[in-house]
């Protein structure tokens, strides 16, 4: 079972924040072989969804409200811990921050930038495609959309 809790960057602990630097490390520089500036100044802008398994972080998202990273609500560094995808725990990450940007922001219309791979995982959540696609860090992307 995934405990999922969502805190602003002064409420996390120093331990936390580790935790969720160490999981997107892990997943975005070593298993994606990308390298590339994951910390950036938007971590303190955003909301921070961490899902715990037996008190380790292994699912994460950070969200955003309007204005704050696209000119609509928005969420990124979306990360399973690789040996946890298995459980579906990418889907309860993505439903739980919709949920959080809709209680949080008030704001139901959501702006991603989605690996390309990913794109029918995010239509399952009601996203659709806009605009071409284009590479960040290498790797191919695509704007999506929720309405």
């Amino acid at each position: 079972m995934l405990k999922i809790i969502t805190k602003s960057f002064s409420e996390l602990t120093t331990y936390e924040l580790y935790e969720i630097l160490l999981v997107r490390s892990e997943v975005f520089v070593v298993e994606q072989n990308c390298v590339y500036q994951d910390i950036d100044d938007k971590d303190k802008k955003a909301l921070h969804v961490i899902g715990y398994k037996n008190g380790k972080v292994i699912a994460y998202t950070r969200i955003f409200k309007s204005g704050d990273y696209f000119e609509l609500a928005s969420f990124g560094r979306v990360v399973v811990i690789e040996k946890e995808r298995i459980h579906g725990y990418g889907h309860v990450i993505i439903s739980e921050s919709i949920k959080a940007i809709k209680n949080y922001f008030k704001e139901t219309t959501i702006k991603i930038s989605a690996q390309t791979y990913l794109k029918k995982f995010y239509e399952t959540h009601g996203f659709q495609q806009i605009g071409e696609g284009y590479l960040e860090d290498n790797i191919p992307h695509i704007e999506m959309v929720k309405n």
